[in-house]
């Protein structure tokens, strides 16, 4: 993942800091996000790692106690789901959606769960893969228009503040709540 994209770039963009509360949602079994993220956050933060894949948060749970990083917390959740992810609403600074929204039909469904959790002005990034052909990802016709995932995140009550190139199979665009 990380010969994909700079992610300590797109975290710098996200602006997190000390003390944030923060969710990788669909972290898989690496936490790409999530491992950088704890050490921004600091002890005083919290970045909760879902997917629902138990496997994969088992190796987030091995490699969080081999990180010494105990700021993370690992939650096995059905995105899809109103109230999966068992996090109070309103309560995070930022939720990261990497390279998943692309893997369910349930796209609304999924952004409203996450759009819930989310405190007023913190932010969403969505980072999917482009829409053209390439050799690997997604088939296109998986793929997520970006100007179609604008709107409907503009229906969720989110604003668009930063859109980017994420590496040249990517893009991002950062939310905030409003």
């Amino acid at each position: 993942m990380s010969k994909l994209f700079d992610i300590n770039l797109i975290l710098n963009k996200i602006g997190i800091t000390e003390g944030w509360q923060i969710l990788e949602a669909g972290c898989g079994q690496f936490g790409h996000f999530v491992f950088p993220s704890a050490k921004l956050v600091g002890k005083q933060g919290r970045v909760f790692a879902a997917d629902i894949i138990k496997s994969h948060l088992e190796e987030i749970e091995r490699q969080k106690r081999t990180d010494n990083l105990p700021q993370i917390t690992t939650i096995w959740t059905n995105l899809e789901v109103w109230q999966g992810t068992k996090i109070s609403a309103g309560t995070l600074d930022a939720v990261l959606l990497v390279n998943t929204l692309n893997q369910t039909e349930k796209r609304n469904e999924t952004l409203q769960e996450l759009v819930r959790i989310i405190k007023r002005d913190g932010k969403l990034l969505i980072i999917e893969w482009k829409e053209h052909d390439l050799l690997f990802g997604p088939k296109t016709e998986k793929r997520i228009n970006r100007e179609n995932l604008k709107a409907l995140a503009q229906k969720l009550g989110l604003k668009l503040i930063d859109e980017f190139e994420a590496g040249a199979l990517h893009y991002a665009l950062i939310f905030k709540k409003l």
